[in-house]
């Protein structure tokens, strides 16, 4: 009796609080054991092992290898190009400074090259003095301002290749 529980059923036996229909079977009737359960097995899972695509690991490491030329190839047009405005900058600075520089020097130069200065230099340096009135003397020119030049004669190998560059000037214009 203590297979199928029932001495421990209370609620099957002498129970004033049991419904009517609490079970459909009689009062005093023995339970029947209960039925083992099926045992169910679950199929075995196993993982298919399937072999790699050919060639899927040389297409990632080309992929993986482009990838990391195509970056370093922007990197180093970046460098290049930071490179290059750097250069600018310091060309630019220096440029700056080489106009001051030629600034500084013509205004040194005007200073140098007054006419106070130049006569001074004639005196000192090179011994010239200054023209005094008796010195200075007149030239009467003609008043004619033509100029007149006598031709001179030239061969005849001379007047022949006057003649063929005419010739060749009026031809090609």
């Amino acid at each position: 009796m203590a297979a199928d529980n029932s001495a421990y059923d209370y609620f099957l036996h002498d129970n004033p609080h049991k419904p009517a229909d609490a079970y459909d079977e009689p009062v005093y009737m023995p339970r029947m054991p209960a039925e083992e359960p099926e045992i169910i097995r679950a199929p075995k899972i196993t993982m298919k092992k399937t072999p790699p695509k050919r060639g899927s690991a040389s297409k990632v490491f080309l992929i993986a290898l482009s990838a990391f030329s195509l970056a370093f190839i922007v990197l180093s047009s970046k460098v290049e190009t930071n490179k290059m405005y750097r250069q600018i900058s310091s060309a630019n600075q220096n440029l700056e400074s080489m106009q001051s520089e030629n600034v500084r020097l013509q205004s040194e130069l005007e200073s140098k090259m007054t006419l106070k200065n130049v006569e001074e230099y004639a005196v000192k340096v090179l011994g010239l003095q200054k023209l005094n009135n008796s010195q200075i003397k007149y030239v009467e020119t003609q008043t004619d301002d033509v100029v007149e030049m006598n031709e001179e004669e030239k061969n005849i190998f001379v007047k022949v290749k006057d003649k063929f560059d005419k010739l060749v000037e009026y031809i090609f214009g």
